[in-house]
């Protein structure tokens, strides 16, 4: 039998084999810690860098119940969210004055009302006008991060404008902003995703996999991609972008959760348990064990936690994927529902939506290895607290 199933499992393997990610043993010292970074091409890695980077490598793994201000730089206080009345980027702003940073949460809509006592700075308004830059100007962050844009693949295909625009063209906006005012030092940390993956030939998905997204949502997070890692040759930007893979779960302590409607599929089940209706699933003939499509499901306190710890700059400039490594078919998350709610799911069957691959699940190795993040939650986690958030 030969290894690979096809050439281009091959191609991907031999892809991976000369990923440039960090392989090495540990190095205990301070001046260690420095000399591998600078091996790794870090330019301005220096010797704080070195016993940050050392400290985070010593440091019991970082969990989302964790202390996070001993994480925390008094370097880089000030942070600003785009979009920060979402669902990541409202759980991300909880965290980040959880652990004593100065926030400006900028959002196109009024924060909800359990935000809105929040201790920060809010401005309503689009980042991208005149307006939205001035404030950005006058706060003067250490670091963005970026969670704006419009996340949907069905939509995208029927209305790909609106998804260039809100995407890349006001991200664009921002960046050229940032480097026509010599802003160099502000890391911008982007919310990309796994769609840029499109159909993966092999799973879990590395960084290094070939990028083939198959809707203009996943185009337009992979162009914001590409224009991040042109901008740091050129011009020197800071960045880290995440790619995440299925964000959902709500705050652990209740604070925080999905708006009304949402529409990833562990939300729709929970809102049909709520409302007593019949939930329907779309798609049963994928290439999967029991037809169902396989995703990896992270929470979204972990997703903070990344967050939080992509401010430290001793997490290089890169791409990284976030997940847990794991996945979950569509039936097996309704089984877990199912379980947990103590209600038997009625289940009607729809239509394959157009742009949703069989399987994608991440190997988020690569920012573990440079990071001490480490998802905390499992599906039942997840599952346990969107049921209180939708019955508080």
């Amino acid at each position: 039998m030969p290894k690979y199933a096809s050439p281009e499992e091959q191609k991907i393997e031999n892809l991976r084999s000369n990923k440039l990610v960090d392989e090495a043993p540990y190095h205990p010292g301070y001046e260690d810690a420095a000399v591998m970074m600078s091996d790794k091409g870090y330019e301005e890695a220096n010797l704080a860098d070195a016993i940050r980077f050392k400290m985070r490598r010593d440091k019991k793994r970082f969990w989302a119940g964790d202390n996070i201000s001993d994480y925390v730089s008094e370097a880089d206080k000030e942070v600003l969210i785009n979009e920060a009345a979402g669902f990541i980027g409202g759980e991300t702003l909880l965290k980040l004055v959880d652990a004593g940073y100065d926030v400006l949460a900028i959002d196109r809509i009024m924060p909800p009302g359990h935000l809105i006592p929040v201790p920060c700075q809010w401005h309503t308004g689009d980042f991208s006008t005149e307006l939205g830059l001035d404030a950005i100007k006058r706060f003067c962050p250490d670091a963005i991060i970026h969670c704006a844009g419009t996340s949907l693949v069905g939509p995208s295909i029927a209305n790909p404008e609106e998804y260039y625009n809100n995407n890349f063209i006001k991200t664009k906006i921002l960046l050229d902003y940032l480097i026509k005012n010599h802003d160099k030092k502000v890391r911008f940390i982007f919310s990309s995703s796994a769609a840029t993956y499109g159909n993966p030939i092999i799973t879990p998905v590395q960084e290094v996999d070939p990028t083939e997204p198959i809707s203009p949502y996943g185009q337009s997070k992979l162009m914001i991609d590409w224009m991040l890692q042109s901008y740091r040759h050129a011009y020197g930007l800071d960045f880290v972008s995440f790619r995440y893979f299925n964000a959902c779960g709500a705050d652990s302590q209740g604070r925080h959760g999905q708006a009304p409607e949402a529409t990833h599929i562990i939300a729709r089940i929970l809102e049909s348990v709520r409302d007593h209706k019949d939930f329907i699933l779309y798609g049963s003939d994928y290439a999967t064990p029991d037809g169902t499509c396989i995703r990896d499901y992270i929470h979204v306190e972990d997703l903070a936690t990344a967050h939080i710890t992509a401010v430290d700059r001793s997490i290089p400039s890169d791409i990284y994927n976030l997940g847990t490594n794991t996945g979950y078919s569509n039936l097996e998350v309704i089984r877990s529902a199912a379980q947990i709610t103590g209600v038997n799911i009625p289940v009607l069957h729809g239509p394959k939506r157009d742009g949703d691959p069989s399987q994608l699940t991440a190997d988020a190795s690569k920012f573990m290895k440079v990071s001490a993040w480490q998802p905390k939650f499992v599906m039942t986690d997840i599952i346990n607290h969107v049921w209180k958030w939708y019955n508080k």
